[in-house]
């Protein structure tokens, strides 16, 4: 019975220092939301989906991906050029033209570090280019994009 115990006891500290070395990531989640493209073929979709799954491999400063269809589409509203000059740092609200746009698709990049450096060095590895590439295939120009810090 004594071995049960501390076998039990072993398990729960291993558990307990795993998920407290979760605690408190100092990483970045870099995310984005995307209008697709209708008539973007499958073998486009599945270039762009193996070169997101391929960039913790390719680019140092990423650890994990997440890409997929968002779970409810996002309305992302855009107002045209003479609505936006209406709007200042005072000036919240205007009437005016506006276009919405739905973003249907997402991918999260988790990033080793926070902040501009990480971003930088995201962007400048040379497999950024490479991937942006498969991307520009299957979504329309814009994205809502989001960066959430690791507390």
């Amino acid at each position: 019975m004594v071995p049960m115990n501390r076998s039990r006891l072993l398990i729960t500290l291993l558990f307990a220092a795993s998920t407290a070395s979760l605690a408190g990531e100092k990483t970045m989640m870099h995310c984005f939301a995307f209008t697709t493209i209708d008539t973007a073929s499958e073998a486009e979709w599945k270039a762009f989906q193996a070169a997101t799954d391929a960039m913790p491999a390719k680019n140092p400063a990423i650890l994990r991906v997440w890409h997929g269809k968002l779970l409810r589409p996002l309305a992302q509203f855009s107002p045209d050029a003479e609505t936006r000059k209406k709007f200042t740092p005072q000036v919240n609200e205007a009437e005016g033209k506006m276009v919405r746009l739905q973003r249907q698709y997402g991918v999260c990049f988790e990033f080793k570090d926070q902040g501009a450096d990480a971003l930088k060095a995201y962007t400048a590895n040379p497999y950024h280019a490479e991937w942006t590439k498969a991307y520009e295939k299957v979504r329309r120009p814009g994205t809502t994009t989001y960066d959430i810090l690791g507390q």
